[in-house]
């Protein structure tokens, strides 16, 4: 009996944009199961990809923007516009992503997310509104220090000199905000992980590591993002720093916050929301989605995690096919949830990675004939 097939994978990272993936899915499946009525929905959480995902469903146009990249080095970063309804979405990640940079050759002591201003600046000037800002896949680890500099916060010292790197942050005595503040009707953080700032779950600890940040370096980047959220919380009067989404994208999520006055959401719950999400897995007999790493993050909200959830509120099966599963599957929350990894089943670590659209492929395939 033919089925009818919801495609939602988030991207591979490092491999496959969600797009790619879906379409190595439907190839897939497609050999095995012609018949069954295939339909892609490729998905974001947040990261990597957030903005062209954003971008198609809501019919905005792609813009460049001049900036400078996590480094300092010159770059153009695209962000999307839907001009009927003012909408921006901007992916921080097109100027401080990890990807962007060359293996190994910044510290995060280096870098910051100064570029970051500029576009929100240039979305102001394009008459935007709104604006979805999806935070993941950062190579920095500043609290969005740079960024706010480069909106015109001032950042001084006991001595009322000013703070030029965010690694001096232990040193800050107070704050002067800019006198031309961004104005939006809404700013939205779209978030893939609920970390506060600061602590064991916080951003240094948590994401610094895969960013470069070693266990000697931890001190000091605690002591400098706890002093910046000491100082920002006698100017709000509010601790940003413990809000979920806080140490998001190396404190990003809490520079949004208090700096730009921007809301947390769930960047899966945002894509569930623009595309209809609820209603198509309704319509659809099985639910396949599929991420590089099934990890516990994918069970604490990320997107992946979200598609399972919805599938089972559907009352819907959904498979996971995986670059590796590290779960303990017996953990898993979601009824009629199955998963297949292509690290072991299909190749080795560095095949997957050299070669991930086609061993995507042959997964989709062997998940194909399972289903028969």
């Amino acid at each position: 009996m033919s089925l009818r097939v919801l495609v939602v994978p988030d991207k591979f990272k490092g491999t496959l944009t969600a797009r790619q993936a879906a379409e190595a899915i439907a190839l897939g499946w497609g050999e095995v199961r012609p018949s069954d009525k295939v339909e892609c929905l490729p998905m974001a959480d947040g990261g990597d990809g957030f903005g062209e995902v954003l971008g198609k469903l809501l019919g905005a146009e792609r813009r460049t923007c001049s900036t400078i990249d996590s480094a300092g080095r010159s770059r153009d970063a695209e962000w999307w516009l839907q001009k009927q309804t003012a909408t921006a979405i901007v992916e921080t990640a097109q100027v401080n992503g990890l990807a962007l940079l060359p293996t190994g050759q910044f510290h995060p002591n280096q870098l910051d997310t100064y570029g970051i201003g500029a576009v929100f600046r240039e979305v102001q000037n394009e008459g935007a509104r709104h604006i979805f800002v999806g935070i993941g896949g950062s190579a920095t680890n500043d609290g969005g220090f740079g960024m706010a500099r480069s909106l015109g916060w001032k950042f001084l010292d006991s001595r009322g000199v000013g703070i030029q790197h965010w690694t001096e942050l232990s040193q800050l005595d107070r704050v002067e905000p800019p006198s031309n503040a961004l104005e939006f009707d809404g700013f939205i953080i779209a978030v893939d992980v609920a970390n506060p700032l600061l602590g064991n779950d916080g951003a240094s600890r948590v994401y610094g590591p895969q960013k470069g940040l070693r266990e000697s370096d931890f001190p000091k980047a605690e002591a400098c993002l706890r002093r910046l959220s000491e100082v920002m919380q006698q100017h709000h009067g509010e601790d940003y720093s413990i809000l979920p989404g806080a140490g998001a994208a190396g404190g990003l999520g809490f520079g949004l916050k208090a700096f730009c006055r921007g809301s947390f959401r769930s960047g899966g719950e945002i894509f569930a929301q623009l595309s209809g999400l609820e209603s198509r897995i309704q319509e659809a007999d099985l639910i396949i989605t599929g991420e590089g790493a099934m990890d516990s993050q994918t069970l604490m909200g990320k997107g992946v995690g979200v598609i399972a959830q919805a599938a089972a509120r559907a009352g819907k099966p959904c498979l996971c096919l995986a670059g590796a599963v590290t779960v303990d599957l017996d953990t898993v929350p979601w009824p009629n949830f199955k998963s297949f990894s292509i690290v072991p089943e299909i190749a080795s670590l560095e095949e997957a990675k050299s070669n991930a659209f086609q061993c995507l492929q042959r997964l989709a395939a062997r998940a194909a004939r399972r289903q028969d």
